[in-house]
């Protein structure tokens, strides 16, 4: 066999590589199919073998082992390569992972910093104890309860409290935002 295959990649032998394909080309089908339990992918495998057998023919040293090892290292490696494709998950480039978030245009930036500056300067309007109350429930996310027993004041009153702090940014934030379309 190791002259044929030096045959091959000498001069690109049609027949020598035909009988190296009649005598190999069914035992690496044969091994693929016990790998991949799969008669289509064990043949297309072993096509492709064969097929770098035919490209690699002058790759072959005699020296380093026999002609069998050197096609069927060729094949594991070809199956290998095959199961590790098999195995990678397809890039779908909707996942979230992938996709950029959005980033806001300067003029929505702009905006929204004013509104926060808007919120700022009526939150200092507000008087302390409305001001303390928000801060606790909103930023510090404190429940109604929580808050109540923290600062030993009736819930109803911590709810009101809040309810008009609530009303006095609503009013100064609409009263700001019509003097900022003046």
């Amino acid at each position: 066999m190791s002259h044929l295959l030096a045959a091959v990649a000498r001069d690109r032998d049609k027949e020598a590589f035909e009988t190296l394909f009649r005598h190999y080309a069914p035992r690496v089908k044969a091994y693929m199919a016990r790998q991949a339990r799969d008669s289509q992918a064990a043949e297309e495998l072993m096509q492709e073998t064969m097929m770098a057998v035919w490209n690699k023919a002058a790759l072959f040293d005699p020296e380093r082992g026999n002609v069998s090892a050197w096609i069927f290292t060729i094949a594991r490696n070809l199956r290998v390569s095959a199961y590790r494709k098999d195995r990678r998950p397809e890039f779908d480039p909707q996942d979230p992972a992938f996709v950029p978030d959005d980033v806001p245009s300067a003029d929505e930036e702009y905006q929204s910093r004013q509104e926060a500056e808007r919120l700022r300067i009526a939150m200092q309007d507000l008087p302390s104890e409305q001001r303390e109350l928000l801060q606790l429930s909103f930023f510090n996310e404190v429940s109604h309860s929580t808050i109540a027993k923290d600062l030993n004041l009736p819930l109803g009153t911590v709810k009101s409290r809040i309810r008009m702090a609530f009303a006095k940014l609503r009013a100064a934030l609409d009263d700001r935002l019509m003097e900022d379309h003046r």
